[in-house]
This record gives C-alpha cells, sequence and structure tokens, in this order.
C-alpha cells in the first residue's frame, strides 16, 4: 500500500511540473508569433487553460496581453504540444474581452 501511495504521489508531483512549465511553455510560443508579427510591444500578461491541456495536443485557452495601457482576453487554439513537439500551430478564435486604461 506504501508503494502505490508513494507512486500516486510521484505522478501527482510530475505532473504538477509539467502543468506549470505548460503555460510557460505557451507564454512564450505566444510571444513569439507576436513578435514574428511586429507587435513586440505587446506583452503576454496570464495564460489561463483546462486541467488536460498539458496531457493533449489540442487545447483551448484564454490569453491575456497588454498593449501600453489597453488590456484585452483572446481566445486561442493550441494544436500540437509546446513542451514536447517542436510543430506548434497557435490560432486565434476570437476576443473575449476589451478594457481601456486612461490615464491622467
Amino acid at each position: 500500500m506504501g508503494k502505490l501511495i508513494s507512486l500516486i504521489v510521484l505522478v501527482a508531483l510530475g505532473y504538477t511540473g509539467v502543468y506549470f512549465y505548460y503555460g510557460h511553455a505557451v507564454k512564450q510560443e505566444v510571444q513569439q508569433q507576436l513578435d514574428n508579427r511586429g507587435l513586440s510591444s505587446v506583452s503576454v500578461d496570464n495564460v489561463e487553460y483546462g486541467v488536460l491541456a498539458p496531457i493533449s495536443t489540442f487545447a483551448n485557452l484564454t490569453v491575456s496581453v497588454t498593449y501600453r495601457g489597453t488590456q484585452a482576453d483572446l481566445d486561442l487554439t493550441v494544436e500540437g504540444h509546446p513542451v514536447f513537439s517542436d510543430e506548434v500551430s497557435v490560432r486565434f478564435d476570437g476576443l473575449q474581452a476589451l478594457r481601456l486604461g486612461i490615464g491622467f
């Protein structure tokens, strides 16, 4: 019974590491795609994805980006796996929210 619990803890720790690294890898991939399109001043702030996204090759994400005082939430689709694959395709699905900031 102790070995089973140890195995479950080991698998959970491994999955947690892959889950957080997946978010980092997706953030880098989206930022690189923006830079390639000449939008280097747009910064990626946050990436939200489902619990099963790191174990599939197709995921729907919500990415928060900032350009000067404007923030937007974008719906993106990632095909491929940014951690384990070289072939990754990021596709824009839609604009979820747009927030404009006015500073004085």
